[in-house]
Parts: C-alpha cells; sequence; structure tokens
C-alpha cells in the first residue's frame, strides 16, 4: 500500500487539498503545484494515475520517489477505500492537474474505475470545488459536451492556457502563473501571480 505521511501532515485540520495527477502530457503543472503548496499552510493529499508515472518519466527528470516526496499523504490510486474516497474527510476541494480526457470522461460519468476518479466523484457529490486543468488539443464536440456536463455539475474546467500580459520569460513563468491562477481560485496566493493592475501596470 502507497499510503504515506510525511511529518507536516495533521490529523485535525481541514485546510487539505487533494492533488490528482492523470496521465495527460503535462506533469510540470502537478509537480509545480505540490511545490508550492509545500510554501503553504496546505496539507496536500496526492493520488496520481499509472500513466500519470509513466509520463513523469518522459517529461521531467524526476523519479516517483520524488514526486510522492512533495505531498503530505501520497494515496494510492488502487486504494479506493482510501481517506479522500469519503465525503466524511473534510477538505477545500481537489485539482487534477493535469487531467486527461480519460479521467475527465470518467469523472462526469459517475463510473468510477481507480482512487483518482472516485476521489473527484465525491468532491462534486459534496459540493466542494473540483478544479480540472484538462489537457487536450483540439477538442471534438464530445469533449466539449463533456466539460459541459461537468461545468454543470458544479466542476471548474481550467485548462491551462498561458497568458502573455505577465510578460513571461521562461517555461517556468508560464507554468507558475496557470498554476498560481488555479490556485486562486481556492484562495490560495503563493505569490506567483502577476496581477494585471496591481504587479502588472495598466499603461
Amino acid at each position: 500500500m502507497i499510503d504515506q505521511s510525511n511529518t507536516r501532515a495533521s490529523n485535525t485540520t481541514s485546510r487539505r487539498l487533494i492533488v490528482g495527477i492523470s496521465g495527460a502530457s503535462g506533469i510540470v503543472y502537478g509537480v509545480r503545484m505540490l511545490q508550492m503548496l509545500q510554501a503553504t499552510d496546505i496539507e496536500t493529499h496526492l493520488v496520481i494515475s499509472k500513466s500519470a508515472e509513466l509520463t513523469l518519466g518522459y517529461e521531467m527528470d524526476l523519479k516517483v520517489k520524488d514526486l510522492h516526496a512533495l505531498a503530505d499523504q501520497v494515496h494510492s490510486v488502487k486504494n479506493v477505500g482510501a481517506s479522500i474516497s469519503s465525503g466524511s474527510f473534510p477538505t477545500m476541494g481537489m485539482v487534477i492537474a493535469p487531467c486527461s480526457v480519460r479521467s475527465m470522461s470518467e469523472i462526469a460519468s459517475g463510473i468510477t474505475s481507480t482512487l483518482l476518479t472516485r476521489a473527484a466523484d465525491v468532491i462534486l457529490k459534496e459540493r466542494r470545488k473540483l478544479v480540472l486543468m484538462v489537457r487536450e488539443t483540439p477538442l471534438h464536440t464530445g469533449h466539449l459536451r463533456t466539460m459541459t456536463s461537468l461545468s454543470e455539475m458544479g466542476a471548474i474546467i481550467a485548462p491551462p492556457l498561458p497568458a502573455f500580459y505577465n510578460q513571461p520569460e521562461s517555461i517556468d513563468d508560464i507554468v507558475d502563473h496557470s498554476v498560481g491562477r488555479v490556485l486562486d481560485l481556492f484562495d490560495i496566493d503563493t505569490g506567483m501571480v502577476k496581477r494585471w493592475g496591481v504587479t502588472v501596470p495598466l499603461d
């Protein structure tokens, strides 16, 4: 069983955020999110699909154990009886970064096969915040209909589309801004976002 805790985790806090990582390209978004959250008081619960473990090897110079070390608690994707599979376990919500079309479709149907999609289904039924950083393009009508269905259920569809008003100078700048804007949805300010009219002048 993978489920493990790091020393920062607490059993009493409700300042918990579930971070799911699916096998879509763009695993850097999930990795960077966990890194940003380490500087906050948020307790992170990570669940990563088997496909995402493969993607990690293709896209980043990082081992699975290194990814696990970024979270306060790690749950095996096969453990459908984990704490995050129950609505009685208090959390702020869940982000799937990145979110594959397969994971998105499972969540929309309610027919979930792993802890990743089961946890997301629980977030929806408890009326908590579910944010899906869907990584796919172009999108056919079926994808768009699935997104509409999820939006109607209460999910937030947040594809990681880059902003350029902040004049990014690197891929890291683009990733940080996208991740920071998603964390904004949970009222978590990591200081990574250049804000229009605040840190980025209007003139």
